[in-house]
Order: C-alpha cells, then sequence, then structure tokens
C-alpha cells in the first residue's frame, strides 16, 4: 500500500519555522492543542520535532525567563530531545509502521527532503483497525 494514502499535507498542518521566536511557537501549539509539531527550515526542510517537555527544559535552564521575553528566544536556540526521523514519500507500508510505534507522527519528506506533511500514528490504526490487522 502507498503511504500517500495516508498523507496529511503540509497545508493542513501546524508546523513552526525554525527561525521563529519560542513566545510563537508556544502560541501556535496552543492554538492548535499539539504537544509536539514538526520544524522546518527557510527552504522548507524538516529539521526537527519542537515539543512541549523542549520548551519546558528552556524555560527551566533559562533563569528569569518570562512569558514576554520568550519573543527574545528563538526557536533555533532550543535544544530538541525527540528525533522523529523522516520518511520519504516512496516508503514502504513496514517502515511507516515501525516509526509510528515511537512517534504520534511521522514528518514525510520528497525527494528533495521537502516537507510535504505528515502521517498521524491514530490514522494507521484507525486504519489497521478497520482492517482487523492487530
Amino acid at each position: 500500500m502507498n503511504i500517500a494514502f495516508f498523507l496529511i499535507p503540509k497545508n493542513e498542518v501546524a508546523y513552526i519555522q525554525y527561525e521563529s521566536t519560542m513566545r510563537q511557537a508556544l502560541e501556535k501549539m496552543e492554538y492548535h492543542q499539539y504537544s509536539a509539531v514538526p520544524l522546518l527550515d527557510k527552504e522548507g526542510r524538516y529539521v526537527g520535532t519542537l515539543t512541549e517537555g523542549d520548551l519546558l527544559w528552556k524555560i527551566k535552564r533559562t533563569p528569569g525567563l518570562t512569558f514576554t521575553g520568550t519573543s527574545k528566544i528563538f526557536v533555533n536556540e532550543i535544544e530538541l530531545h525527540r528525533n522523529n526521523i523522516p520518511i520519504s514519500i516512496n516508503a514502504e507500508m513496514e517502515d511507516i509502521v515501525s516509526k509510528a510505534m515511537v512517534q504520534n507522527f511521522v514528518p514525510v519528506t520528497d525527494d528533495n527532503n521537502i516537507f510535504i506533511g505528515i502521517i498521524t500514528r491514530r490514522d494507521i490504526i484507525d486504519f489497521l483497525s478497520k482492517k482487523h490487522i492487530y
């Protein structure tokens, strides 16, 4: 089965530019109620996943940081603790299932390593449960 069947395209995915501020990231994550989001560079390549935990560690390790101060910290200054490895749109179903076991979402890239969307663990589980393959 082609994994494109599960793809949520980039234009429907909340993501954060790697050059954004911490405050922008906090506000986007709060608005969408996500605990993790993909990070993209200026060229649209996937560079990592930002989590609530990453933000909390940055707050803890930055004495005197206020919410206003988060406008002066850039996402690319925040240490990332989760390494969601992207998968090619040409990957096999087995590859996506193994990644989804340890990631809430799997970033998907095209042949030029440009981020094109995500596949969620929820969608995979939903599909497999309807096929009674578990």
